[in-house]
């Protein structure tokens, strides 16, 4: 395990970046076989580290991302980093394995590879090879530190980031300071069956508030569907826009803004239709770009593994939601034309390793995964009640893709866990209101109690 010559620079408002790159095992349990890259963007505040003694000196403040398969934007993080480092921390910013500049993972990547070469490769992806990575980079930038404390680092988990931040706990407590989670205390589940079947009533909630917003769009998403069901639509790449996929549009209704999204999409496929009887480029550009799995594909093939725990996904959404036609095309289309269409959540389909282009070569080590059940544990359930590793959290009532109820099962079967709990913030809390939600942990993380 090694790290690459560093690259630096500084930017606007005296942020020092240090590009860090380091050489780590795929596999962890054959550490002297193959190597994947691991990138992680350092950012130090000038202001508080004048010296390379005092930046030595600084903390380190990891942000782990949301996903699976979302690599960290360094100009959509900036100012949650200069908050950070208001605190007296450096930031270091991790791209997971597989995305951005860390060994990316995209079909055209792994042409060469056969189904079963490319599932035996993912395997490794997940949050516990993730926190195995923290872990091997802690070791290389703090291990030769004298004072144990400070060979220590805190964590910070958006999401799925918030799922590692468990899995590290149960198994590497001891390289952990303390712990941050902003809407991803996970559930701790060996299959992703009971989360389904609670966010789906949370999706269905979500859609009644876009529907009594925008009652007009009843029809309009009934008419787009039908125009889409009678006919064979291309997006720009080659992917295709199917009565399904357009539902998959509502993933969006978990972020602040997401309803008035979908409608905008909604209102302009519906006006394209009515004025010349097709869509345009335009709006299938939006489409598009609205729907990213084409360039992070880990996202849709892990997104039900991340879950299992000895136990295989079977592309458990798709089974659960047979029991909600609400969603289904093929059936609400035999309903009269004031019954609305529901739009999918957070949720991943077999059928998209069809429509997404950027899916389809992946499709056979997709099915491997989704049939593998001897997947080892993410979590220690009996080390994280006994928990001394101080935790909070910002968990919101409403979110749409991490069901408060099983949020809170967690949360009491994890010691010395303390939670800002709100009704009033979306999941994209930590980015849309950053530092009111960065203000709220830091203050419940001093632990003064009335």
């Amino acid at each position: 395990m090694s790290q690459q010559i560093l690259e630096t620079y500084v930017l606007t408002g005296s942020i020092k970046i240090i590009e860090r790159f380091f050489d780590l095992p795929l596999n962890y349990d054959d550490p002297n076989g193959k190597k994947i890259r691991i990138f992680a963007r350092n950012m130090v505040p000038l202001d508080k580290a004048k010296t390379p003694e005092e930046e030595a000196k600084l903390p380190y403040f990891v942000y782990l991302q949301g996903g699976p398969g979302f690599e960290v934007d360094m100009t959509g993080h900036t100012a949650m980093a200069t908050t950070i480092h208001k605190e007296g921390y450096q930031t270091l910013w991790l791209d997971p394995r597989g995305t951005g500049l860390s060994t990316p993972f995209s079909a055209d990547l792994v042409s060469d590879k056969s189904d079963e070469e490319i599932f035996e490769y993912l395997k490794h992806f997940r949050a516990d090879n993730i926190v195995r990575d923290c872990e091997a980079i802690r070791k290389i930038l703090l291990g030769d530190k004298i004072d144990e404390k400070d060979r220590k680092w805190t964590i910070l988990g958006q999401s799925f980031g918030g799922f590692c931040c468990l899995t590290y706990l149960s198994f590497y407590p001891e390289g952990l300071k303390e712990v941050f989670i902003a809407g991803g205390i996970p559930p701790l589940v060996n299959s992703p069956e009971i989360v389904y079947g609670a966010l789906a009533k949370r999706v269905l909630a979500r859609n009644d508030v876009y529907y009594n917003k925008y009652p007009n769009d009843v029809k309009r998403v009934r008419d787009i569907l039908a125009y889409l069901d009678k006919n064979s639509v291309i997006l720009p790449n080659g992917g295709k826009l199917t009565p399904n996929r357009f539902l998959q549009l509502g993933i969006a209704f978990g972020s602040q803004d997401g309803i008035d999204t979908v409608h905008q999409l909604v209102l302009r496929a519906s006006n394209d239709i009515s004025l010349f009887g097709k869509l345009s480029q335009r709006l299938l550009q939006n489409v598009e770009h609205d729907q990213t799995l084409d360039g992070n594909p880990l996202y849709a093939i892990l997104h039900e593994p991340i879950y299992c725990q000895g136990r295989a996904s079977n592309w458990s959404a798709e089974r659960i939601l047979k029991d909600y036609p609400q969603h289904s095309w093929n059936h609400m289309k035999t309903q009269d034309n004031q019954s609305p269409v529901c739009f999918f959540g957070e949720m991943i389909f077999s059928d998209m390793l069809d429509d997404y282009i950027g899916l389809r070569p992946l499709k056979g080590a997709a099915q491997l995964l989704a049939k593998f059940s001897d997947w080892p544990p993410l979590y220690d359930e009996a080390q994280l009640a006994k928990n001394t590793v101080k935790v909070t959290a910002a968990t919101y009532y409403k979110d749409m893709y991490v069901d408060f109820n099983l949020a809170q099962i967690t949360a009491s079967a994890v010691q010395n866990m303390e939670q800002y709990i709100s009704n009033q913030h979306h999941h994209s809390a930590l980015r849309r209101e950053t530092e009111l939600i960065l203000k709220k942990l830091f203050q419940l993380s001093k632990r003064e109690y009335d």
